[in-house]
């Protein structure tokens, strides 16, 4: 079963266009502003895609502030094409990441990473940080196959997972279970960041719900205590959960977003 695949508005669709990467068509959206200094990437979550309410508040944003803007699909996720199973994985979606702001956007952006994209966005900065004016992490889970899912799925799950190289886990966030897979689990390994020696070279701003219950705030500032940059920040909400897509998230959202790229 593939993840969720939400279909979102024909408004927001109507501009969608595919780039292939290594064979394979990633879906995306693209604003482009006749006077951006700066351009807004959006990395979405874990079986997540481009249409969500962050995606589409960001997107409003950088058109009424004159920002360029850019939000995809990864592999197998939402309108891109792949398998997710066979080859889902963080070196493929770092890939798929790369390659749309190497080939789509020009100057210096800032990555708004979601969940699994705060991960992605570090990574990115790690080989692209000439291109970086700050990233912003939303419930950021850096590391999360090393240190929050492996408690989430418990022994059980863990051991269907090598038995079976691939464990299926209902989720609240939509009909169709999170796929994980031990490729997932084996080639993460390789992409950990938060073990002291990642600097960046622009600001860090987390932004974190400390009712979530998938990334715990706690994340939050083991992330400051391992990451380096000129500037850190963490706002937490009080009541925020891990989606933070209630008006008001997406309020403050787009203020931390607009106080970089002002």
């Amino acid at each position: 079963m593939m993840p969720t695949r939400l279909e979102g508005s024909k408004f927001h669709m109507s501009n969608q266009k595919f780039l292939e990467v290594e064979g394979v068509p990633l879906a995306y959206n693209q604003y482009l502003s006749t006077s951006a200094s700066v351009g807004l990437v959006f990395l979405g979550g874990f079986a997540s895609d481009k249409e969500g309410s962050k995606a589409l508040a960001l997107e409003s944003l950088a058109k009424t502030k004159g920002y360029d803007f850019l939000r995809f699909d990864y592999l197998a996720h939402g309108n891109s094409g792949g398998d997710f199973e066979t080859d889902g994985c963080i070196s493929r979606w770092l890939l798929d990441a790369l390659t749309m702001i190497d080939t789509l956007t020009t100057g210096p952006q800032i990555l708004i990473g979601s969940s699994m994209g705060g991960w992605l966005a570090l990574l990115v900065a790690k080989y692209r940080p000439q291109r970086l004016r700050a990233l912003i992490g939303i419930a950021a889970a850096p590391d999360f196959t090393l240190d929050l899912i492996p408690h989430k799925l418990g022994a059980s799950g863990l051991a269907a997972l090598k038995a079976d190289g691939v464990y299926y886990e209902p989720t609240p966030y939509g009909p169709d279970p999170y796929i994980w897979t031990q490729l997932l689990f084996d080639d993460a390994a390789q992409h950990r960041v938060l073990d002291g020696n990642l600097t960046l070279p622009c600001p860090l701003h987390l932004i974190q719900g400390q009712q979530d219950p998938d990334v715990p705030w706690a994340h939050g500032i083991k992330i400051i205590e391992n990451v380096s940059a000129p500037q850190m920040h963490l706002s937490l909400i009080a009541d925020g959960d891990h989606r933070l897509s209630r008006e008001q998230d997406l309020d403050l959202i787009c203020e931390i977003v607009n106080r970089y790229a002002g």
